[in-house]
């Protein structure tokens, strides 16, 4: 057995035992590079010399701004108006208020881009309010955690920046771009699966539509849909980086919350920002340690082993893209969103362009994958706070959750094999 193999074994296999022994992702990441090294006769050095690289990068600055962005708005008194304005748009409809909690996600997605953030604020007052208005507790609680993989998906996500960070001259811009209809089919195919149970268990309907009362909710909760405008246009437009949008988005947040809403006050934003700096180092500390794993992998040339490996199984680019789901939904199972898109991406993206995904649609399919994932045990890390949040027991949630993991999939198969709906407003407008 050659050297270059038997370091592959002891870097998959140190960090497989690890995850099955619950260590905790970063260090299970880290450790097994590290091991990985030692093998190999390399300096430990490196393991700091590639940390530090792994963080040393402008367009890495978006993901801090961007959550601290959402941490504010989430905060700051958005939530209540966001969901006002849902209900003003759909909840005249059999099963309303499961209309409002996705439409609601979708509007709170833009400016969390996250499916914990959009699951603990929408999911504290929508949760209770489907209950009393007759809803069960447990379909209460699939609609709010289903919906909120929307906000993966419709920009600005940071998710998408690690993606377009991982992948390597993939543009932030196209990548927004991208989201917006994948986020739009999601959120229509989770509509229809809760009218289909609606009808069937007789759900109530909401008030009747309101023209006037749409356009009063959307004149109140404007300044909190405006600041996804100033992102995804600043950066599509090329108008500023990412970067620089997601620290203009950080600063007119501030405003919004502390002066137009008055959701906060300073002594909430101190609190808010200890809240951001318990998340980012959780997330800074991950594409530290991946970088390492990365540069592992990248070493013993494991991408263009995995992708002969691959297409050495079949030719056929329908077969392999569905293995490349497989993978992917399976790896979602152990492992944080995060992770997955920093350590498959070098390994998967070849194989992917290889057999004709475009890097952008693929970068949808990741995160739409890694969405599904946040909600299958036994990781699955908004299947927990929903379930918390819900009051409900995972078992039940999980149950009751099944029919919107057939929408989910549909919608990941249909973004698979028709790649016009990923790429129609990247190829139009043109995502710098």
């Amino acid at each position: 057995m050659s050297t270059e193999t038997m370091a592959i074994i002891i870097l998959l296999a140190s960090f497989g035992i690890m995850i099955l022994l619950r260590f905790p992702i970063a260090y299970a990441v880290a450790l097994s590079s590290m091991l990985c090294l030692l093998y190999l006769g390399k300096p430990l050095t490196t393991v700091c010399q590639q940390m530090v690289k792994g963080i040393s990068s402008f367009s890495l600055m978006a993901v801090p701004f961007f959550i601290t962005m959402g941490c504010l708005m989430g905060t700051g008194g958005i939530s209540e108006k966001l969901i006002a304005l849902a209900n003003a748009c759909v909840g005249w409809m059999t099963g309303g208020m499961a209309m409002v909690n996705i439409v609601a996600s979708y509007f709170f997605g833009g400016i969390s881009g996250s499916a914990a953030a959009d699951t603990a604020s929408l999911g504290t007052i929508l949760i209770p309010m489907m209950v009393d208005q007759g809803y069960d507790d447990d379909f209460s609680t699939a609609v709010t955690i289903t919906s909120s993989c929307e906000g993966l998906l419709v920009p600005p996500s940071h998710n998408m920046v690690i993606y377009a960070m991982s992948a390597g001259g993939v543009s932030v811009g196209s990548l927004f771009l991208a989201g917006y209809i994948p986020g739009a089919l999601l959120a229509i195919s989770l509509m229809v699966g809760s009218y289909i149970i609606s009808k069937r268990r007789n759900y109530p309907k909401g008030e009747k539509f309101s023209l006037k009362n749409l356009g009063k909710q959307f004149l109140t909760s404007f300044w909190a849909l405006a600041a996804v405008i100033i992102v995804v246009f600043g950066v599509v437009f090329g108008w500023f980086t990412a970067t620089e949008s997601a620290a203009i988005a950080v600063i007119y947040s501030l405003i919004v919350s502390v002066y137009i809403y008055k959701g906060l006050d300073w002594k909430g934003v101190w609190r808010v920002l200890e809240d951001c700096v318990n998340t980012l180092s959780v997330v800074l500390i991950l594409i530290s340690t991946s970088s390492i794993f990365g540069y592992c992998l990248t070493m013993l040339h494991v991408p263009s082993l995995a992708a002969n490996a691959v297409i050495g199984l079949t030719n056929n680019p329908i077969l392999i893209a569905l293995l490349l789901n497989v993978i992917l939904l399976v790896l979602g199972c152990i492992m944080d969103m995060a992770p997955i898109i920093l350590i498959a991406t070098p390994i998967l993206l070849p194989i992917a362009t290889a057999i004709g995904i475009n890097p952008i649609q693929f970068g949808i399919m990741i995160v739409l994958n890694c969405g599904i994932g946040l909600l299958t045990p036994p990781v699955g890390a908004v299947l927990f706070i929903g379930s918390a949040v819900g009051k409900v027991k995972m078992e039940r949630v999980v149950k009751a959750t099944l029919p919107f993991y057939l929408c989910m999939i549909i919608v990941l198969l249909l973004l698979t094999f028709i790649p016009e709906i990923s790429m129609f407003l990247p190829n139009l407008l043109g995502g710098k």
